[in-house]
């Protein structure tokens, strides 16, 4: 038997980056599998897949009553839906903290609103938010960005504590840079991308870019009944930048 086998999941953002790498390895590991994503162009066909805009209360009530009544049940809600900002406090204006805000932690509780009543009936019911580093190290130029992840560590904590006794366990994980699209974006944006990928590396202790992959199997673990006794928590998949301080080679 394999650790997720017989129950569903729903990953947010799952049709690129790492909630791509999320969904194939919950499928790898046993579940049913529900994309939510803005776009399901070109999602993998074995997989449900519902156009679903996370910053829109009525879409996630439709999109999760579409997961309920294909599957019949709900187990897992993965929540890795989310958009970048950039700049200082001072680059980004009212509507700007609102949206990012909005995508960002909104989002996550919409998700979690829903899905509730199908969590609350299930034997191994668990929600796995997707912060970052940025929720506990001060990263320049990340304003905005890191005060969303630093709410989606505070909502993490309040909801495992909400629900634990309905048996439903909350965690979250905080990813370092990792190698996705966003990231790929942000470094063509860049006057020296080269300089730019190489400082982003040399600022991770381990020296290189999260793989997507290894934050995937981050969620699969928390996600599955073999961490029935891990709620709460922030596992950082960083390559330690969180708590290493390394001295220079």
């Amino acid at each position: 038997m394999s650790g997720l086998d017989g129950l569903v999941a729903v990953v947010t953002g799952g049709n690129s980056g790492i909630g791509a790498a999320i969904v194939a390895r919950l499928a790898e590991e046993g579940a049913r599998v529900a994309i939510l994503d803005i776009s399901v162009d070109g999602a993998p066909p074995q997989h449900l897949a519902v156009r679903t805009d996370v910053g829109d209360s009525d879409s996630v009530t439709a999109a999760i009553a579409e997961v309920g009544l294909h599957f019949g049940r709900l187990d897992i809600v993965v929540n890795n839906a989310g958009i970048g900002a950039t700049g200082t406090v001072a680059d980004n204006g009212d509507a700007e903290w609102m949206r990012v805000f909005n995508i960002n932690v909104l989002g996550m509780a919409r998700v979690a609103r829903e899905a509730l009543p199908w969590l609350q009936k299930s034997p191994s019911a668990s929600i796995v938010n997707c912060g970052s580093i940025a929720a506990t190290a001060g990263l320049p130029q990340r304003a905005l960005y890191s005060a969303t992840k630093g709410a989606v560590l505070a909502l993490t904590r309040a909801m495992a504590a909400d629900h634990l006794r309905e048996g439903i366990r909350v965690n979250c994980v905080n990813p370092g840079t990792a190698d996705t699209p966003w990231v790929a974006r942000l470094l063509d944006s860049a006057a020296d991308p080269v300089a730019e990928r190489a400082a982003l590396e040399g600022r991770q202790p381990h020296g290189r870019l999260v793989d997507p992959d290894e934050v995937a199997d981050a969620v699969a673990y928390l996600a599955s009944p073999r961490a029935g006794s891990t709620t709460g928590i922030a596992l950082a998949v960083d390559g330690g930048l969180q708590n290493l301080r390394l001295r220079p080679e």
